[in-house]
Order: structure tokens, then sequence, then C-alpha cells
């Protein structure tokens, strides 16, 4: 199956350029439907112009994102030039620590294809 995911450039880029191997979501009811093995088309926001395909290999269910973090280096969610607290207040500005508890997270570990 085929997925179509936004991202925010410079997270676009990591991804890209080899850093960030882990993806991160909320478990909603969109996200469910991701299986091992599955295709994610990336698109680089704002204009959606450019994107990706990568490889779905693996997927880390978690109750909130700073649980997944305790598991996994910034390098891998992220680029080492940031920290888990900068990267958790930027996921927590898309997914509310309620949402978090309402649905789950999702470390969704991609290669590029």
């Amino acid at each position: 199956m085929e997925h179509i995911l936004k991202l925010q450039p410079e997270y676009f880029d990591y991804i890209n350029n080899g850093t960030k191997r882990i993806e991160l979501r909320l478990y909603d009811e969109k996200r469910q439907k991701i299986n091992i093995g599955d295709t994610i088309i990336l698109k680089k926001e704002p204009e959606l112009e450019i994107s990706m395909k990568v490889k779905v290999v693996g997927l880390l269910r978690y109750n909130k994102f700073e649980e997944l973090f305790e598991d996994f280096d910034i390098e891998i969610m992220a680029d080492k030039s940031m920290t888990k607290q900068e990267l958790l207040d930027v996921l927590e500005e898309f997914y509310t620590p309620e949402k978090q508890e309402q649905y789950g997270v999702l470390g969704i570990r991609i290669e590029k294809e």
C-alpha cells in the first residue's frame, strides 16, 4: 500500500541526507493503516512539489513521544543539531499531549527507495 505524508523542509532534508530514519507521527486512524513493507511518498512543504519514496521497515508503537525518545538517539529521529527537547516541543505543536494520550504515537522506521 502507498501512503502520502507531508513534511516540513528541514525534516524532509534530514531524511534525504540519510540522518533521519524514524518518522514520528500520531497513531491516529490514518497512520493505523501503515504496515511494514508499505511505501510512503514524502512531500516537502510548503509547495509539495518535491517528493521522495521511502519504504516502511519497522513500526514502533508508544504511548507518547517522550517514551519513544528514551529508546532512540536524536540522530535517527531528526539530526544531531537538535536536542530531544527541541524535537519534542515541535511535535507537541502538532500533536498535543492529550492527542498523544488518546491515540498513542508511532515511530515509522524508513529506508529510502
